[in-house]
């Protein structure tokens, strides 16, 4: 791996010589190759901060909860401590970002808001600027709960009784190289304390472990995104990864590594008042407990499965197999991982499990293989 790491900075380096030298021959110096697309992109954010909300559609949720949930089994994925976030009133959920734009873990911890929740209750998350501002994409994150990372709305949305979802780390954290998969990269960002400190609101962290073993990560390529004039959109990585490609900044399709989410305890600021959001001191205790609370889980997670992507071809191959036999395949046999299966590990044996499993357990993938001759109940409608 670290001959891999000095081969890709070997490379980050040529190709940003190579830009740069493309920078001056096309007379954009300091503006980046991109300028003119970024140009136009930083734009339409600022449009998009200030034009019409596109409000959050629960029945757009309700339709995409089922297809999201199939597509997430890919990834084996397992939910804990769900009964530690409220299933009413206002809610700042942090947690840590990974693997690239994919975000396995992000889809799986806003499908269990939406199963302790309910889809009708307000739930939303702080989205990159960028993409809200990519034509059609940002109008789907907007009907799905999404609103800028910059900006009041979040605070609007929480006085609203609303849980907030918050990934601090950004694309920082969700690039950060293979060998820091294991590691809460917020970088400094404390944003989300001073929001959680003026909303007086409780803050539940959520720990996802696994997420960045599905890619190989060599280099953020920092370098590369300054050469591109990504910087104007608030962008600073322009990630290389090992693919079957080889090493290139070409984005390749994820492993199935296992997927484990934890909502761990609340924490409860609103004891220091709203004015200590403007306390430096204040928000670096803070900001010291919280991602120390979440590393500490981050390495229990992987003490206790130190192999998630080995264990998540495992699960899959058996998924494969069990969706490829005769009659009650489609039940839960074993071997066979579901999200309703994967989402019932917990200590709290209350309603609000039960309820959660029930919904999960609502997610059905369809066959992964076509029915054999003599199957029965294989019919159009099954799953």
């Amino acid at each position: 791996m670290a001959e891999a790491v000095e081969a890709v900075e070997a490379v980050e380096a040529v190709e940003a010589g190579e830009a740069v030298e493309a920078v001056e021959a096309g007379g954009r110096e300091g503006g980046g190759i991109l300028a003119p697309l970024s140009g136009l992109m930083a734009r339409r954010i600022a449009q998009e901060r200030s034009g019409s909300v596109v409000v959050r559609d629960p029945e757009f949720v309700r339709r995409l909860v089922g297809p999201v949930g199939r597509c997430m089994r890919y990834f084996s994925p397992e939910v804990r401590g769900v009964e530690n976030l409220p299933e009413t009133g206002p809610v700042l959920v942090v947690g840590n970002h990974s693997c690239l734009f994919y975000m396995p873990d992000t889809w799986v911890v806003a499908l269990a808001i939406t199963a302790r929740r309910g889809v009708e209750a307000p739930a939303y998350a702080l989205v990159y600027d960028l993409l809200l501002g990519i034509p059609g994409l940002g109008e789907v994150l907007r009907r799905l709960g999404g609103v800028p990372a910059e900006g009041k709305e979040a605070e609007r949305v929480l006085a609203e009784q609303a849980a907030v979802l918050v990934y601090p780390g950004g694309d920082r954290e969700a690039c950060r190289p293979w060998t820091d998969r294991n590691r809460i990269v917020f970088s400094g960002h404390n944003g989300f304390i001073r929001l959680a400190l003026r909303s007086g609101v409780p803050v539940v962290p959520v720990v996802g472990y696994g997420s960045h073993d599905a890619v190989i990560v060599l280099s953020r390529g920092e370098r590369l995104a300054r050469v591109l004039g990504l910087e104007r959109l608030r962008i600073k990585v322009f990630p290389i990864v090992l693919g079957p490609l080889g090493v290139s900044s070409i984005l390749t399709l994820p492993m199935p590594s296992a997927v484990t989410v934890e909502f761990l305890a609340p924490i409860d600021w609103s004891g220091r008042g709203p004015e200590a959001a403007e306390d430096d001191a204040v928000v670096d205790a803070c900001y010291d407990e919280i991602t120390g609370v979440m590393q500490e889980a981050l390495d229990r997670l992987h003490a206790e499965r130190p192999h998630p992507l080995r264990r998540g071809i495992s699960s899959l191959l058996r998924t494969v197999a069990g969706s490829c036999v005769g009659p009650g395949a489609d039940g839960a046999e074993e071997g066979r991982t579901t999200l309703g299966e994967t989402a019932t590990t917990s200590d709290n044996d209350g309603d609000a499990r039960g309820s959660t499993n029930s919904w999960w357990s609502s997610i059905r993938g369809r066959r992964l293989c076509r029915p054999r001759p003599g199957d029965v109940g294989t019919g159009a409608g099954r799953g």
